[in-house]
């Protein structure tokens, strides 16, 4: 049977327009770090190594005649991202943000059945098949966010900070301080297909 993280992980992936707690346990996770502006072709071949990975994790699991215990076919997770500014833009920060001061960490989870092992042939699999310099930088991770404010943002990711008000209004008002600056969004819609207004991106802050 088939796992759908859209209709059995729904807690996780699909927050309601308003704020919300959740705890968020580990996950395992290809990961690629970068900086600067979204709109950079080097962004889109960051994610390209991502999805390169990933893909070939699914695929070749379809096809193995001895699969790892536990799998299960799997609907490929969405495109995450942690984002921050560097520590520059840190420094002199004045309420406005240069795109090109950006620091990301994208990834895409994986089922926990894929090891550190399967990873690595995969890697090698996708460096043969598409070569791409930003394979090298592609790592698997175990990531755990803990307990968060999160919440579904609705339209262009340049009114995130309307959303990020409302958050931070409610971890307030529920005696919660937000533990960092940077923040984790979750794009369930395609931003190079989708028109900014209809976008939809969970948008997550740690707690404590």
């Amino acid at each position: 049977m088939k796992h759908e993280w859209r209709k059995k992980e729904k807690d996780v992936y699909f927050p309601k327009n308003k704020p919300e707690v959740i705890d968020v346990p580990a996950f395992k996770f290809l990961t690629i770090e970068g900086e600067g502006s979204p709109a950079e072709e080097s962004f889109a071949e960051h994610i390209g190594a991502l999805y390169a990975v990933a893909y070939a994790i699914k695929m070749t699991l379809k096809k193995e005649t001895d699969p790892p215990k536990d799998y299960v076919d799997f609907t490929v997770y969405p495109l995450e991202g942690i984002w921050s500014l560097n520590k520059e833009a840190i420094k002199k920060f004045n309420g406005t943000i240069n795109k090109e001061d950006f620091v990301f960490k994208l990834m895409i989870r994986q089922p926990d059945f894929v090891d550190r092992n399967f990873f690595n042939k995969m890697l090698e699999l996708a460096k043969k098949k598409k070569p791409n310099p930003f394979l090298e930088k592609v790592k698997f991770e175990k990531i755990k966010d803990g307990k968060c404010v999160q919440m579904m943002h609705l339209g262009s990711f340049d009114n995130e900070p309307a959303t990020f008000k409302i958050m931070e209004e409610f971890a307030e008002e529920n005696n919660l301080t937000r533990l960092a600056k940077d923040h984790r969004e979750i794009y369930l819609s395609d931003f190079r297909k989708v028109a900014a207004d209809k976008l939809k991106t969970v948008l997550r802050f740690k707690v404590k």
